[in-house]
């Protein structure tokens, strides 16, 4: 059925993937429960838009299996604001009118019964009407035969007016060139309690590159967490990742090359576990000290994570480190085991971790580790000026589902990349990951040198040829949103 989804103006490419990704969860969910074999199709969902409505425009019609899972989308999703059930519309009142009284009586008259109450709220998007012109509007819906009790508190039945204007482009907002109406039933709304509730100025223990909280738990939602699935963060650092995963009822893990983050954070008071203690959510199975580049799992473990979300490092504020040391790695010195001794309080030496072999190496890890089915979830950095050549990560093992941009500054970008298992990881795919691994140890310092986000980032613009495309992607009232 399709049904009217009215998004919050914000995150613009990250909308469509959440509302798909959930919307193929909660289908998963109905085919556990009746004994059926989940399936890993992203189709469930279409998509049209109103008529003259820019792609930007908060108001979609989407197609979902049931009203059932329009509503759990609705109270879970970051970005939707409303999901309705459309009765009508128009680029009038007259117009709404006999739409809606050509809407089959039997999807209306349930909800308009003596014994229910129900309330209508008058909304708008790039305009502001007085309560008066409000009050009026819902005097004008005498057409509809509503025979029960106003109830403005906890009503069983809530109907929106929603209005836009014909406001063309000169709004900031995206531009809309012929007024519309819209009147339906709300099937579900949006809790935004979840985002001031973990927000990070009142967490306990921070990095320098925590997670925006609802970044993180739109990443989650990429990475269809929920109860009984495991959920893998190869970069934990403080957890913000994780901690959007345990609040969906996943069971969490996490490793992170600095064992000082894992294992002392600020004091017994003050480290990961108190994240979690913070907001009663069930600690992580294990925080490993870990490299990403020499795994820790022993050699025959496959497919036990049902996700791998994680924001790798990039080099922008912090760049990625690997265990070895500068003089191990260009031959100075020879590996060498620590003394037990010294283990407790021994903290290992690093070198600089390329972004492109970061990259390889957390793909060659999820796809031996990941489920078939499973996901991966990470963001990728792109230079804006370079944006259009700039191949994105593939791995022979993976389908990609989604990638959504957001734009952090005029010179760069990262890409949330959402990639979905479809293929067993063998072992063709594994020597080929050993040889890349060789070329990385082999050539170290050119790898460093390929892809170096941070100087492209920082350089100076006095002599640089930038050929950025402003209008690439729009503003709206000054901003990316």
């Amino acid at each position: 059925m399709w049904y009217l989804c009215v998004f919050y103006h914000r995150l613009l490419d990250y909308r469509r993937p959440e509302v798909e990704s959930l919307a193929q969860l909660f289908s998963q969910e109905e085919e556990i429960e009746h004994g059926a074999e989940p399936s890993f199709s992203s189709s469930v969902v279409e998509w049209r838009l109103p008529d003259k409505h820019h792609m930007d425009s908060p108001f979609h019609f989407v197609s979902l299996p049931s009203e059932d899972i329009a509503r759990k989308i609705a109270k879970r999703s970051l970005l939707v604001k409303g999901m309705y059930e459309l009765w009508g519309q128009g680029t009038d009142y007259s117009e709404l009118e006999n739409a809606v009284r050509e809407y089959p009586d039997e999807r209306k008259l349930p909800y308009l019964t003596p014994e229910s109450t129900f309330k209508i709220t008058v909304d708008t998007f790039g305009k502001v009407i007085s309560f008066e012109e409000q009050t009026q509007l819902i005097k004008s819906l005498t057409y509809i035969p509503f025979m029960g009790k106003v109830n403005l508190k906890n009503p069983e039945h809530k109907f929106f007016l929603i209005e836009t204007d014909d406001y063309g482009s000169n709004n900031g907002l995206p531009p809309v060139t012929h007024k519309s109406v819209f009147f339906g039933r709300e099937i579900g709304s949006a809790d935004r309690k979840l985002v001031p509730t973990y927000q990070l100025k009142s967490r306990k223990y921070l990095g320098p590159t925590a997670m925006d909280a609802e970044m993180a738990f739109l990443m989650a939602n990429q990475g269809l967490a929920r109860e009984g699935k495991l959920v893998y963060d190869p970069f934990v650092g403080t957890g913000s990742v994780l901690i959007a995963a345990a609040h969906y009822g996943a069971v969490t893990m996490g490793a992170d090359i600095d064992i000082r983050v894992v294992r002392d954070g600020r004091g017994p008071n003050c480290n990961v576990w108190t994240n979690f203690d913070q907001y009663n959510l069930p600690k992580p199975v294990g925080l490993l000290r870990a490299d990403n580049n020499l795994p820790p799992w022993r050699p025959g473990l496959k497919e036990i994570f049902d996700a791998i979300i994680c924001d790798p490092p990039y080099g922008v504020r912090a760049g990625g480190r690997k265990s070895g040391g500068r003089k191990l790695l260009n031959g100075k010195v020879d590996p060498y085991t620590v003394p037990d001794a010294k283990r407790v309080d021994h903290i290992p030496s690093t070198a600089p971790y390329s972004l492109t072999e970061c990259v390889h190496d957390l793909l060659d890890l999820s796809a031996k580790m990941l489920k078939i089915g499973g996901r991966l979830v990470f963001f990728f950095p792109i230079l804006r000026e370079e944006a259009e050549k700039t191949e994105l990560p593939k791995h022979s093992c993976f389908e990609l589902v989604s990638e959504s941009e957001q734009i952090l500054s005029y010179r760069y970008s990262r890409v949330l990349l959402t990639m979905v298992k479809v293929r067993v990881y063998t072992e063709e795919i594994e020597e080929k990951a050993r040889e890349m691994h060789r070329e990385f140890r082999e050539n170290h310092v050119k790898w460093l040198e390929e892809g170096n986000l941070h100087t492209g980032v920082f350089e100076s613009l006095e002599g640089a040829d930038c050929k950025i495309d402003r209008d690439s992607k729009p503003k709206y009232r000054g901003k990316y949103v």
